[in-house]
């Protein structure tokens, strides 16, 4: 079979909506984080948050890894600096909780439990009957 017979692999049609988390305050720290960055760092995490989108859970290995049970991370580099968005999945869509430059070794335990504390914050929020402003889900990503 000749390389003009196979059938190149595709995307997903359908986009998963990738979403930030947004605190109580109305802040959402990691789209800020992503903002402070320079203009290039910020085009290659976008890129990420794009691949994200496209190919949902079926994101490979390096762009995406899992870290603790459900929480997963994004691992856009850029020369030295090494980005990490963690993310869950909630239902049909993603939720980015953190973005910080990993410095080294694996991930700190403090990011992780940053992360996971958001994570449980999100789902209280969003489970409250009635739910109360702000919404947990923040803008959605790039």
């Amino acid at each position: 079979m000749s390389s003009v017979d196979r059938e190149r692999p595709r995307a997903p049609r359908r986009a998963w909506p990738v979403r930030y988390y947004r605190a109580a305050d109305g802040s959402q720290p990691a789209d800020e984080f992503i903002d402070a960055q320079p203009p290039q760092a910020q085009a290659m995490i976008d890129n990420y948050l794009g691949r994200l989108a496209l190919f949902g859970p079926s994101l490979p290995f390096p762009s995406s890894s899992q870290v603790d049970g459900e929480l997963r991370e994004l691992r856009p580099d850029m020369g030295r600096a090494h980005y990490r968005l963690l993310y869950r999945r909630s239902d049909d869509m993603f939720i980015v909780l953190h973005a910080f430059i990993k410095r080294g070794g694996p991930i700190d335990v403090a990011e992780i439990a940053l992360a996971n504390r958001r994570w449980r914050d999100f789902r209280t929020r969003m489970d409250a009957d009635p739910r109360r402003a702000p919404s947990a889900i923040g803008r959605a990503a790039p």
